[in-house]
């Protein structure tokens, strides 16, 4: 280094041995040995120093295109637990649910069943599917649902398709078809949810709707009517119909198709 009031550079060789120190310190969420507890095992450099910030960077530079579905499980985990690796337990739930669908819809009790979900993953994939919903919603709301049907279906297979129970849902429709309310009417079992004809026509007046969609999902993923759909069916666009209001379709969500009970001849 110069003297007093000049410029000082350090040497290459001390700028070598700086970055050679920078790497081997610890990144600032990794969890550390203290040495009493065994020297070999504090100067051991666990697997997963530097993943997470690795990870991170590829998302930056790539976005999720580039990456395995248990990478992208990997990052939302970093949020909810600290310092250890959680590759394993991404895998697991992955493993659990099927797919990044199954494991952001899975039920809080289904969840809580695999070793190593807490409480704060169980917040962080209900935030993620919370926010998908609202996305998919805000393409098809105020917005004629007839000319925009492949966002319409997006929307009910993002909020249904990987529901555990059966749900029945009712969109309210002006007389431009454009939405103007969905709303869930009930929550049944696996295999069945109870619907009442008349207190779907008394909503159709309520909300001053023009026509109506039905949409259900079925939990078995084959979305095939049964005869007790199709004669529920029947019910309300009878009820409906008194009233002048429009039954436009009835759609079934399953996991990797739907079904169309106007494209099938049904109603």
């Amino acid at each position: 280094m110069s003297g007093k009031g000049e410029d000082f550079r350090f040497s290459e060789e001390a700028l070598i041995g700086l970055e050679d120190f920078r790497r081997r310190q610890p990144p600032p969420d990794a969890e550390l040995v203290p040495a009493a507890e065994g020297r070999s095992r504090a100067r051991q450099r666990p697997h997963y120093w530097g993943h997470r910030e690795r990870l991170r960077q590829r998302f930056r530079a790539g976005g999720h295109a580039a990456m395995q579905e248990y990478e992208l499980l990997e990052l939302l985990l970093f949020n909810a637990i600290p310092r250890i690796d959680v590759k394993p337990l991404a895998k697991t739930l992955l493993a659990t649910f099927g797919d990044l669908n199954g494991v952001v819809a899975a039920s809080e009790h289904r969840l809580m069943q695999v070793p190593g979900v807490t409480e704060r993953v169980h917040l962080q994939l209900k935030l993620v599917e919370a926010f998908a919903h609202r996305m998919a919603r805000s393409r098809v709301m105020e917005r004629s649902v007839l000319s925009s049907w492949d966002a319409l279906m997006t929307y009910c297979k993002t909020v249904m398709a990987y529901r555990e129970t059966e749900q029945f849902r009712i969109l309210f429709l002006d007389a431009k078809n454009v939405l103007i309310a969905d709303e869930e009417q009930a929550k049944g079992t696996v295999n069945h949810v109870p619907v009442y004809p008349r207190e779907v026509a008394k909503r159709a007046l309520e909300l001053n709707a023009s026509a109506i969609i039905l949409v259900h999902n079925h939990p078995s993923g084959d979305p095939s009517p049964s005869r007790a759909d199709i004669d529920m069916t029947t019910q309300i666009v009878d009820a409906c119909n008194a009233i002048g209001v429009k039954l436009h379709d009835h759609v079934i969500i399953g996991k990797g198709r739907d079904a169309s009970f106007r494209a099938l001849g049904l109603i």
